[in-house]
């Protein structure tokens, strides 16, 4: 697996929503930035640039100069934070981006002579905020912008992107999509409550709440409550998954992993169906 550390642009003052806190801003009961979080969380060191709060795992903070000065300002401030040969920098304002993205975006980077890569939109336009850079070079061109302009504070990102070599990814074209209005906001929280998402949704979130780190077979779980509502009763559907998990915890405790949850999911489907079987097949005097 590539080594890379991550830097997450949390700053900005939000204008398009009306100066609020965007990083913050909830979609599918996760804020925003612990969405992206949870896209890079094999970075090696992830530095956050913005604004303290509570997160879904520790991050290093810093603040650009001046707050408020722009995304090369952030970046330039993050960096400093880096070690890693590969630094995977985002917006905080991804909802849909996810790991997978973020792994093309590390394997493309190092291919050949590229300095980077960049994620393009389903339009061909060139997504910086959602990209792998080398650290020399990121750094090397960081350093000669400052130079010649006395500081990064107010640059766009495109006098840095420019200057490098970069590969294209072609990602899945929601990796991109970044909440900048109300609007996109809306369509964020309508789009994970669609019919083949909501579950994953769903249990990400709840694993989130709960600090859950389990894998888990939601059609596992799905089966054996159908099983248990059809076979006995239909409240037997809630308590019993709630029972397997309860038994795949405890044998978790004892080294046990995403096999335990399967292996309690399938002793009670197996006795669900013996109570099915009782209920449909007279007994043989």
């Amino acid at each position: 697996m590539t080594a890379y550390d991550a830097i997450v642009l949390a700053g900005g003052a939000a204008k398009r929503l009306g100066g609020a806190d965007k990083p913050g801003l909830r979609i599918g009961g996760r804020a925003l930035l612990d969405r992206v979080l949870a896209a890079c969380s094999d970075a090696g060191t992830t530095v956050v640039v913005g604004g303290r709060r509570p997160t879904v795992r520790a991050v290093t903070w810093t603040r650009e100069e001046p707050p408020g000065g722009g995304p090369l300002a952030a970046l330039g401030a993050g960096v400093r934070h880096t070690a890693a040969e590969r630094v995977l920098v985002l917006s905080a304002d991804l909802p849909f981006l996810g790991a997978a993205t973020v792994r093309a975006l590390l394997d493309a980077s190092g291919h050949g002579e590229a300095e980077g890569a960049v994620c393009a939109d389903e339009d061909g336009r060139d997504q910086p905020l959602v990209a792998v850079y080398r650290a020399e070079p990121l750094r090397r061109e960081l350093a000669l912008l400052a130079a010649e302009h006395g500081s990064l504070a107010g640059l766009p990102l495109r006098l840095l992107t420019h200057e490098l070599q970069l590969s294209r990814v072609t990602a899945d074209p929601l990796a991109s999509f970044d909440c900048d209005t109300w609007e996109d906001i809306a369509s964020a929280r309508a789009r994970i409550r669609e019919h083949g998402t909501v579950l994953d949704e769903w249990i990400t979130a709840v694993k989130n709440e709960l600090g859950i780190e389990l894998d888990v077979d939601t059609g596992l779980l799905l089966d054996l409550a159908r099983d248990a509502a059809h076979g006995v009763a239909r409240p037997a559907a809630p308590l019993t998954t709630f029972l397997v998990g309860y038994a795949a915890a405890k044998a978790s405790s004892d080294g046990g992993g995403p096999e335990a949850v399967a292996e309690a999911a399938r002793r009670a489907a197996a006795l669900a169906l013996r109570w099915a079987d009782e209920t449909e097949t007279p007994e043989t005097p």
